[in-house]
């Protein structure tokens, strides 16, 4: 009789309020020179890569996954710093899921922010999230984290390992339809990004 493949164990995580993970499987850094393009006012970008320099640190995300197969979930963390890029706060690149019917959990730890939420459509939501709020994203939304307080904005995702990112999806339409942006009394609003082209439709 043929053994049986042995089962992956289960895997203990410390989660922080700051995004540190203990127990992770793997993390990357989006950095400011990985920014170009993502952001409306394209002078303003350059204004900040010049006075900050390419290698600050926008976002980092931390994760913990067994394989990318059908059934298996993937668990992290996302960091994202405070800040502007002219009137825009700091942003996630965002995407679309590979399989775009896959859905994802966003559950804040600390921080405040808004997860601005469209579909290809044109529906648009924009959420905001403090410690202890969560979203469930349902499949076919395009989704993207805003950091609009002082503090690093800090959620816990939960998603199929199966799902894939597609992040063309928004540089081709020239950005996400709306832009949250500073109202000018120390909130923040969304507004129409006049660059916005319409998103291709997701293959399913």
């Amino acid at each position: 009789m043929a053994s049986l493949e042995r089962l992956p164990e289960p895997g203990t995580l410390n989660i922080g309020t700051d995004g540190a993970m203990a127990g992770h499987s793997g993390s990357y850094e989006k950095r400011l020179a990985d920014m170009v393009g993502v952001y409306r006012d394209g002078d303003a970008y350059r204004q900040v890569l010049a006075e900050n320099g390419p290698d600050v640190i926008v976002y980092r995300v931390e994760e913990h996954r067994y394989s990318d197969g059908p059934g298996e979930l993937i668990v992290g963390t996302s960091t994202l710093l405070p800040g502007r890029v002219g009137d825009e706060f700091t942003v996630t690149r965002g995407h679309l899921h590979a399989l775009p019917d896959r859905a994802e959990l966003y559950h804040c730890l600390s921080g405040h922010g808004v997860l601005l939420l469209e579909t290809v459509g044109g529906e648009s939501r924009a959420v905001p999230l403090t410690a202890g709020q969560a979203v469930h994203v349902p499949g076919h939304w395009i989704h993207r984290s805003v950091n609009v307080g002082t503090e690093p904005f800090v959620t816990m995702f939960c998603y199929s390992a199966d799902a894939g990112q597609d992040y063309e999806i928004i540089s081709e339409a020239g950005g996400m339809a709306r832009l949250v942006v500073s109202d000018g009394n120390g909130g923040w609003t969304t507004r129409p990004n006049p660059g916005h082209v319409g998103y291709r439709k997701a293959v399913a």
